[in-house]
């Protein structure tokens, strides 16, 4: 390279920022929403289009009473049932159990 010559700037300088501020923020959320051990009651996110009826049917075929709604329709906050309940929620449909505190500030009715 010739003395006096730069290189030009990259073109995506803000793509390496941009995926490390999501991975953090991915990583964060995860750490922070999961549930704890020995949890009697969880949160549980349904697909999102589905009616807050066709969550519930859910919960309830999986033996899971509900504690509570939320603002959004598939998003409850259930006692699952004694044994292995989290794993029959997630058979009636569920995607992911969260801890109910994380959502209760935002998402209670």
């Amino acid at each position: 390279m010739a003395s006096g010559t730069t290189l030009p700037p990259p073109r995506f300088a803000w793509l390496n920022a941009t995926v490390l501020l999501l991975a953090s923020f991915a990583a964060v959320a995860a750490l922070s929403l999961q549930v704890r051990p020995g949890s009697e009651i969880v949160a549980v996110a349904f697909p999102p289009w589905w009616s807050t009826q066709q969550a519930m049917l859910a919960a309830a075929s999986a033996d899971a009473a509900l504690v509570r709604t939320t603002t959004l329709p598939s998003l409850l906050v259930v006692r699952p049932g004694a044994s292995d309940g989290l794993a029959r929620l997630r058979e009636a449909g569920a995607w992911l159990a969260i801890d109910p505190q994380a959502v209760s500030a935002c998402l209670s009715r």
